[in-house]
């Protein structure tokens, strides 16, 4: 049986190709990021050191040091993993992003701790990438149910133009009701434009 309204339209998957793509490049940068064999030579650790100098210079406490800046920025490099991730699966399956962040997060900590020998590996990573990308995840569950409930709106704001549109077409078609000749005598009757005005002489 052929629907009345034609097939349907197909579905976009803009929105799953952009966002796979992106997590995938994302993936791949903190895998470079937390898997390279010797970290002295990406040089985060000077790095840390001059962020560490600003922060100080700002009034920041003396405390919060290089180990503060790491699990800080072990925390913000998985935000963007989270909120990729959770725009990538599908909305009834995002839960899945709550067992793939940290098990993600665990397998770089067993790498670190049984193939590389310059690495330090720690389960505070793991609670701060995990925090981090269940961060994300929830930003994108926010974005995603907005741009749902804007969705509706506009559905449902078109359906009632659409509604409203036939409505008056019907009408402009529909023909004039043209009176009886009862209905027009009666309607002279009540017509008090032409009702006579002088009294009766009784």
């Amino acid at each position: 049986m052929t629907d009345v309204l034609g097939p349907k339209p197909p579905r976009s998957h803009a929105r799953l190709w952009v966002t796979t793509l992106l997590l995938a490049v994302y993936v791949g940068f903190v895998s470079l990021v937390t898997l390279w064999p010797d970290p002295s030579d990406l040089e985060f650790g000077s790095l840390a050191d001059r962020v560490a100098r600003i922060l100080h210079r700002f009034g920041v406490p003396e405390w919060f040091d290089f180990n503060e800046i790491e699990f800080t920025a072990n925390i913000a490099m998985f935000v963007p993993l989270g909120f990729l991730l959770g725009l990538a699966l599908p909305r009834k399956a995002w839960w899945l992003a709550l067992l793939l962040l940290p098990g993600y997060s665990g397998f770089i900590e067993f790498t670190q701790a049984t193939a590389l020998e310059s690495r330090v590996s720690s389960v505070m990573d793991v609670v701060a990438n995990t925090s981090g990308g269940y961060f994300g995840v929830l930003l994108a569950m926010i974005l995603r149910a907005m741009v749902y409930a804007r969705d509706e709106r506009i559905i449902e704001r078109a359906i009632w133009e659409r509604d409203a549109e036939r409505l008056r077409a019907r009408q402009r078609q529909a023909p004039r009701h043209q009176p009886g000749p009862a209905t027009a005598v009666l309607g002279g009757w009540n017509d008090t434009s032409t009702a006579p005005t002088q009294r009766l002489p009784f």
